[in-house]
Parts: structure tokens; sequence; C-alpha cells
């Protein structure tokens, strides 16, 4: 799949923007806080409906103006895709594929496959759990149309079930209307999560191996409530006491945890920068790789914001030859000169453009001429 052009107005610094990419490698050159990595942003933006940042559509529409609209066109899987998003604060968003609005945006989640790699993955090895288990529960929705539904249906269980709790009421027929659909999408969400470990592990192991180049053990444990077989049921009526006293629910899918390890130890206690770095970024390429491999094909967009930052000369040159390979499609890097630019490049020997960015303008500095 390849992006090939993206117009933009009024998102975050992007007064306006209409921009032709290569199939091959984009670079986007400039000093910190130009629009480099909002351009990026934006790109995330048309296959998720939100930002990278978490921020919400409020906080992306730029500042003085009364409307926002992102607009993208792709190639996929041999035919023309369009995908637009409009949004005004005083309307809701709208999401348009091919000009005719979903009525559902889970629906257009994992039509356009991305990953993108930036110094906010350092939040996967620091950040609590929740972080972790946005990033598992990304991957999986993109190839499994079911499992946000199922997310979004323990979440409103969970909901409703507090609700109740908060308000002392403990009638056995009212929780067993509210936990039954609960049980039954956290049974769902626990298999997809305890299978993709099982999936993901090996590819991750590899990508760590290949960036780092040394003999350090890395592992992923999914740590869960439901492991070994407990049922949420179960586990609903062992905490029922203690959830009743707290006003909330107390133990669950959504508790779930992927522990990151270096030899035997949280990365978290005792990783260096450089590891910690190394750590996020095979996750990210593993993902792609993962993605790739359950899409029937479809090569994901590969977003690679400011990555080199903390990382030893040796371990640069490792991530340039893995995406230097067969396995990637389309690049979007950034980066505020041009030495690792010019080298991705010349290592990948794909097309390639390169953009200069100078607060929230875009000017085409080179272009491959093959």
């Amino acid at each position: 799949m390849t992006l090939r052009n993206i117009s933009i107005l009024n998102f975050k610094n992007i007064a306006e923007a209409a921009l032709d990419f290569s199939g091959g490698v984009n670079c986007f050159i400039g000093d910190n806080g130009m629009g480099k990595t909002n351009l990026l942003d934006a790109v995330y933006y048309l296959s998720f409906c939100k930002s990278y940042t978490g921020i919400g559509d409020s906080g992306l529409l730029r500042h003085g103006a009364d409307m926002m609209m992102v607009q993208g066109s792709y190639l996929r899987r041999g035919q023309d895709e369009v995908v637009s998003i409009g949004y005004k604060p005083s309307r809701r968003k709208v999401v348009k594929r091919g000009g005719k609005e979903y009525d559902r945006l889970s629906r257009h989640i994992g039509l356009l496959p991305l990953v993108m790699v930036s110094p906010a993955d350092w939040e996967l090895i620091r950040g609590s759990g929740e972080e972790r288990r946005r990033f598992v529960d990304q991957i999986i929705a993109q190839g499994d149309s079911e499992y946000m539904s199922h997310l979004i249906k323990y979440a409103r269980g969970v909901e409703n079930r507090n609700a109740m709790l908060r308000r002392g009421l403990r009638d056995p027929l009212l929780l067993e209307a509210v936990e039954q659909p609960l049980c039954a999408s956290a049974a769902y969400i626990h298999r997809a999560r305890q299978a993709w470990v099982g999936e993901f592990s090996p590819i991750f192991l590899e990508y760590y191996r290949q960036i780092s180049a040394s003999a350090e053990t890395v592992t992923l444990s999914y740590r869960s409530h439901l492991s070994g077989g407990t049922p949420m049921q179960e586990v609903l009526d062992r905490n029922r006491d203690r959830d009743a006293v707290l006003g909330y629910t107390s133990a669950g899918v959504h508790r779930d945890d992927v522990e990151l390890m270096l030899d035997g130890h949280p990365m978290r206690k005792i990783g260096s920068q450089g590891q910690c770095k190394t750590y996020t970024v095979a996750m990210r390429l593993a993902q792609y790789d993962f993605l790739r491999r359950m899409n029937g094909g479809v090569t994901p967009l590969l977003l690679l914001d400011d990555i080199f930052d903390k990382l030893d000369a040796r371990r640069v040159e490792n991530i340039i030859g893995v995406v230097a390979g067969e396995t990637f499609g389309q690049i979007f890097i950034t980066d505020t000169n041009r030495t690792h630019l010019d080298h991705i490049i010349r290592r990948v020997g794909k097309d390639y453009r390169i953009f200069g960015v100078k607060e929230g303008n875009f000017s085409l500095i080179e272009e491959d001429e093959q």
C-alpha cells in the first residue's frame, strides 16, 4: 500500500498543504517545532481517525480556525482509495471513504495499516499498563474486525457495573444481566491477546537481535487475571465484596499488562537509554512485520519520527540496515539534519523525495530522477 498524496487544512500548525509522495522514501527535514511530526500525525490520523499523541480533535484544530480537513489518496491492493476526515467544533467528526461516510468508525480501522515509531514510544516501557494494552489492542484490531467490537462492549459493561456498584446495587439478577455480556467479551479479548503474544514474540526477538547485535535476552510476558483458564465470572465473583467497597471493578482484562523483560528483569528498571530505545524500535518494526503478514500482504506505511536519538552509531547503522530490507515498503522519516536521511536513501535504494519544513510549510528539496 502507498499513500500517493495528502491534502491538509488547519491541522495543528499546518494551515494548508498539498504534497505528492514517492512510493519509496519520503524525508522531512527541519528544525524542531516546525511541523515535521505534525505531518506524520496527519498521515496517522487518516489511518486511525485520531492523533498519535492522544489529543482530542479540538486540540488538533489550528489556532483561530473553525474547521479542519485531512484527505489522502492511496493505492491499495491495486485499487485507488480516497479517505477524508473533516472536523468542526460545532459538529461531529465526519470520516469518508470514496466520498461515502462511515456509519461506524470501527469499520475503518485496519483499512490503511500503519506503524509509527517515535520518541513517545518511551512510554511503552516507562508508562502504565494502559500504554502497553493500547499497543496490543491497536495491532490486533487492525486484523480482527470483531476485536474492536468486543473492546467496546467490555468497556461499556465495566462502566455499567461500576455505576451499579457506586449506587450500592447488588441484586444478583441485575448484576448477571450486566456481567454476562461483559464476561463473554472478556473471554474473546483474553484469547486474542494470548494468541498475539505467542505469534508476536518471535518476530520481536528477531528484530531486537538484528538491531542490538548482542547476547541480551529479551522477552514479552503476558499478565492477566484470566491466565491459567480462570473465567471472568469467577474473577468478578471473587472480588465482588471488595469491588462493592471500592465502587469499581478492580480485576479483569482491563488490568492486563505485557511485562517487558531484559535478561529476566523488568526493562523499565534496568534498561539503559540505548537498550530501551532499541526495545521500542524493535517492537514497532515487529508490529509492522506482524501487520504485513496478518493483512494478506497489504504493506503498511512506516513512519519514523526522530528515531536515532539516544542510540550509538552501531545501533543506528543496524536499524538503517533493517529498514533497507525488502520487508518494508513506503517510508516517511523526519530528522533535523540530512546525515541519517542521506544514509537511509543510499541503503534503501528506492525512489525518494526530500521536503524542507519550516513553520508548517513544506517545500520539495530533492527527488529521485530515476
